[in-house]
């Protein structure tokens, strides 16, 4: 499916725009339209009106003359008749030749012979005009009639060409399409505003939902939004917006639930099968130790040291489970304070073995707001991981590393050892995990805790049989 990358916003812009210029257009159409059939209606009514006017005023000249014949109109009349009425006109037979005009004195206007077609027309017993729209010619129509006494024999046929004068019509078109132009102007103006600005208002509730979804996940605390002043359409999308807020936030109390549930009910398991591990041979040693006790065997003060110190080896073990597990069911909450990383981290190499471990600072002072019991726990666990990564017939050559750069401070811890195997690539910083016969496996687990609680990262590369780096990044403040 496409993308579609127009906005609600410009949608309703663009629709509300277009409405409006085809709405002039239209209504400039329109009034193009009714000028023009208005005006064709007036000229040809006027034309009838004339036409009429004029052959009842032959008729009585010719009464009034006692003549019976329209040849017997003397030019005078003609021209008289031309300039009441204000029209040209012509008079023929009723075979088409031509017998008088007014436009005698200027030259015989069209030809002096009708065509065959309008005899034929008159011919036919027809007692309606002939019209011919003319819309190759300069005039607007050119009408024939017959010529009749007030018996109504017709004694010729009359040729008029009306010319339709336009301009003062034309020039109050040109007037009202140009106020008519005005006035859309400062519609499409005025709409252009208001189309921006409900735009605008309409999409402003769906952008605020938007944003407020991208924001909306199970930790952070998600917030209703107010549908105050919003559209009553979008009212229904806001208010299952925000009983979808409530029931993610009871889902999220239930989640949180039950994933501590799950997780101290498997760390119960861990320290369970930790304690039960050295209360095996403490046990069969205690028997044995009974057995030889009850049969009467002398014990050696050596034999009774031995078990002795049996006994505090596996004593010690349940102890040292105990504290890893106190340790990480008991993180401090993050304290922070300026301190000289460089400085620290060298503390907390101290007591390791110096002649195994490459310090490598990139300057003797590094300032950083940091917690310094944990950042010394976090780089002591690390260290020991890598001693115990690397086997016994290899020298270890662990390498640390500190770096500044910009607002970060980055420690690189490098050894030697077996590396990590992509099969527990995923699975290295889970409480519990641990690929060592001992072990609660919560070191690298608490590590990324503490540097998670300060905002920065831990990540790590490794090479199989080759060794392991760990990185941590973590803000100077």
């Amino acid at each position: 499916m496409p993308d579609n990358n127009i906005s609600l916003s410009s949608r309703i812009f663009y629709y509300m725009m277009v409405f409006i210029v085809v709405e002039s257009i239209m209504i400039a159409g329109v009034t193009l339209f009714q000028f023009n059939k208005k005006n064709s209606e007036y000229h040809e009514g006027r034309l009838e009106r004339k036409e009429n006017n004029l052959l009842v005023d032959i008729k009585y000249e010719l009464q009034k003359n006692a003549i019976n014949s329209i040849n017997s109109l003397n030019n005078r009349m003609i021209l008289e008749m031309a300039d009441v009425h204000n029209l040209e006109f012509e008079l023929y037979n009723l075979d088409g030749v031509l017998l008088k005009s007014s436009t005698a004195l200027t030259g015989v206007r069209g030809t002096t012979i009708l065509d065959e077609e309008i005899l034929e027309y008159f011919r036919n017993d027809n007692s309606s005009r002939y019209v011919i729209n003319d819309k190759n010619s300069s005039y607007f129509k050119s009408s024939y009639n017959l010529v009749s006494n007030f018996q109504n024999q017709p004694l010729g046929i009359i040729y008029i060409p009306y010319f339709a004068d336009d301009s003062s019509s034309k020039e109050e078109l040109s007037g009202f399409l140009i106020s008519l132009g005005f006035v859309h102007g400062n519609m499409i103006l005025i709409a252009f505003i208001i189309a921006y600005f409900i735009s605008n208002f309409v999409t402003k509730s769906l952008d605020s939902i938007g944003e407020t979804i991208k924001r909306t996940n199970l930790q952070n605390q998600n917030v209703k939004i107010n549908v105050k002043n919003t559209p009553k359409e979008v009212v229904a999308l806001i208010d299952s917006y925000n009983t979808m807020i409530d029931e993610l936030k009871s889902s999220a109390v239930k989640l949180a639930k039950i994933e501590r549930e799950t997780a101290w009910r498997e760390m119960a398991k861990q320290v369970a099968h930790e304690i039960k591990n050295p209360l095996t041979p403490m046990r069969l040693s205690i028997q044995t130790f009974e057995r030889g006790f009850s049969k009467g065997q002398e014990f050696t003060k050596q034999r009774i040291k031995e078990f002795s110190d049996s006994l505090i080896q596996q004593i010690d073990t349940m102890s040292s489970i105990a504290t890893a597990f106190s340790d990480f069911a008991e993180m401090p909450e993050p304290k922070k304070e300026e301190l000289n990383v460089v400085e620290v981290v060298e503390l907390a190499i101290d007591i390791f073995n110096r002649d195994q471990i490459s310090f490598n600072p990139s300057s003797s002072k590094i300032q950083a707001n940091f917690d310094r019991t944990q950042l010394i726990r976090v780089i002591t666990n690390l260290l020991k991981n890598a001693f115990q990564a690397i086997p016994e017939d290899r020298n270890p050559e662990i390498a640390v590393n500190i770096s500044e750069k910009d607002d970060e401070v980055n420690i690189s811890i490098s050894d030697n050892g077996y590396g990590i195997s992509k099969m527990d690539m995923e699975k290295i910083f889970e409480p519990s995990f641990t690929t060592k016969s001992s072990g609660m496996g919560l070191g690298l687990s608490m590590i990324k805790s503490i540097i998670t609680a300060y905002n920065g990262s831990i990540t790590f590369t490794s090479k199989s049989n080759v060794g392991t780096t760990f990185n941590i990044t973590f803000p100077k403040k």
